[in-house]
């Protein structure tokens, strides 16, 4: 996989008088996810993720304030300002990533394609960049 996987998806959204809905529905994204979990409480000075998936694809999405999130191939990098419920970047395995910058109030939801695997985790740099060269 390469950056240019790496993309916005907008989600859909319902508003009306009783207040919003998005929905990830099924095919929204290019995977089947088979884990959810959500990130809070991070100090604005800490960050988060700083690893890379051999094979998991993800997609991460603000529930609430705002958070940065940089991915790189180990050559280019991309920087998505996530704030919005609407939509969220969709993240291919071999993608180095890196959330920071959160607000006091923010909530990360993460869709994974895989169950947990430590396995599955690349978090060296050395090795990412190796592994990359290796593709």
């Amino acid at each position: 996989m390469n950056l240019n996987a790496a993309r916005w998806i907008e989600l859909q959204n319902i508003v009306d008088s009783r207040g919003a809905l998005s929905v990830v529905n099924a095919g929204a994204i290019p995977f089947q996810p088979a884990r959810v979990f959500f990130v809070y409480g991070v100090p604005g000075d800490s960050e988060r993720a700083g690893h890379s998936h051999r094979t998991t694809h993800q997609f991460v999405v603000s529930l609430a304030g705002q958070f940065q999130l940089d991915l790189t191939d180990g050559v280019h990098t991309s920087t998505f300002t996530l704030s919005e419920r609407t939509r969220g970047v969709y993240v291919p395995p071999m993608i180095w990533d890196r959330l920071y910058g959160f607000s006091a109030d923010a909530v990360c939801l993460v869709l994974s394609s895989t169950a947990y695997n430590e396995a599955d985790y690349i978090r060296g740099w050395e090795e990412f960049l190796r592994l990359r060269k290796e593709m």
